[in-house]
């Protein structure tokens, strides 16, 4: 069945998709970690650590994507010795897309599991600590369950999120076709092609359709996480 997509343009869907899924395993258990951090903890700089976890949010997605440059490029101060001991090389590569990627839907992630850890009933933890439950039985039977839809929707909101990723990616990652091109990059590659105009729209339409079904998964799997915890 011809979809009305070339080889091209098929490979830039693939790519993002690859892309977003990476981002989303990197970046999933630290954000974890992180809001559990930011909701449970009281330590001296909480306030300015959960200012720079959501910094992505707010400055410009080029900066962040220059401020990966300057630390993981292969003369930075985490991309020299990864590229000279392990020979990693994350800059303009598949790997660079996915981390940048993963660095500006990384506050998603925080933000939906710090929202679901909040939810839960303290009463509920304090009962299986009288029942002898020690504190990792708890968070593994008490907490992690009912968190579970925050974390579930943050990560496919951070996948969704992942697959308009443009700023950030093209400063760290460039637009290099099958390395890097992802779907928004190569509608940005098709405006600025003469007669790119009907390859622009339907990549602009298909990357639409791709965020809006993320959204929608997100916010279904909530519901459902929900009403089977008893909660909705």
């Amino acid at each position: 069945m011809d979809t009305g997509l070339t080889a091209e343009e098929w490979q830039a869907v693939r790519l993002s998709l690859d892309v977003a899924l990476r981002s989303v395993a990197v970046s999933l258990l630290p954000a974890i970690g992180v809001a559990l951090l930011l909701a449970r903890g009281r330590f001296p700089g909480r306030s300015l650590l959960d200012a720079l976890v959501h910094l992505p949010l707010v400055v410009p997605p080029v900066v962040t994507g220059w401020l990966l440059l300057l630390l993981f490029g292969v003369r930075g101060p985490i991309g020299a010795p990864l590229h000279d001991w392990f020979g990693i090389r994350l800059v303009f590569s598949t790997g660079g897309a996915a981390l940048a990627t993963a660095v500006m839907s990384f506050p998603l992630i925080v933000r939906s599991v710090r929202l679901g850890l909040e939810g839960v009933d303290p009463g509920l933890e304090a009962a299986a600590r009288t029942l002898g439950a020690g504190r990792l039985d708890r968070f593994l039977t008490v907490t992690l369950p009912l968190m579970a839809p925050g974390i579930l929707a943050g990560a496919v909101t951070a996948f969704a999120a992942g697959l308009g990723e443009f700023g950030a990616v093209i400063t760290f990652a460039s637009n290099i076709p099958g390395e890097t091109q992802t779907l928004p990059l190569a509608i940005y590659s098709a405006t600025q092609t003469p007669g790119g105009e009907a390859m622009a729209a339907r990549l602009a339409i298909l990357s639409f359709g791709l965020a809006i079904g993320g959204l929608l998964l997100a916010e279904f799997i909530a519901r459902r996480m929900h009403l089977l915890l008893g909660r909705g």
